[in-house]
């Protein structure tokens, strides 16, 4: 077995991130979404304790689909090998993203339901039909992103 630098492995890190990037649909996704979860802070009073939660939850679910997408790889390989047990462990690999994902976002909707906040949020973009332009703007592009960049899965 090969040893690499400290630094080496943090290049082959980034190298695969940037590969999930382009080839991965559903990461692509979680991170859009990540952003407008972010976006969408600004308009209520959040602390240092809820901003942790959140990016405690957005790092969890974007890991969770890097291990998803390994795992996939892993076991897609063409072969007479290939049975149930490989077909198996990438619906667990999903079923850990799906978990996690449903209990952010139970946990957002603990955070951001606020009727006053929502009502304050609506106004500010009628209100602001420049800023109203440039989410639609942003959701466009954010679509095109997730659905049409990219390579293997994308």
């Amino acid at each position: 077995m090969k040893s690499h630098s400290f630094a080496q492995s943090f290049r082959y890190a980034a190298q695969g991130i940037r590969t999930a990037l382009r080839e991965e649909r559903n990461l692509r996704f979680h991170l859009c979404t990540a952003g407008y979860v972010y976006l969408f802070s600004l308009f209520y009073p959040f602390g240092r304790t809820e901003y942790l939660l959140i990016t405690l939850m957005v790092c969890g679910v974007l890991a969770l689909e890097l291990v998803n997408s390994a795992v996939e790889r892993a076991v897609d390989k063409p072969s007479p090998e290939h049975d149930r047990a490989a077909g198996a462990a990438k619906d667990m690999a999903a079923g850990a993203v799906l978990v996690f994902s449903i209990g952010c976002a139970v946990c957002g909707a603990a955070l951001f339901w606020d009727i006053a906040v929502l009502r304050q949020m609506a106004a500010f973009f009628a209100g602001h039909p420049a800023a109203a332009v440039l989410l639609a703007v942003s959701l466009a592009a954010a679509w095109r992103f997730v659905r049409r960049y990219g390579g293997r899965r994308g």
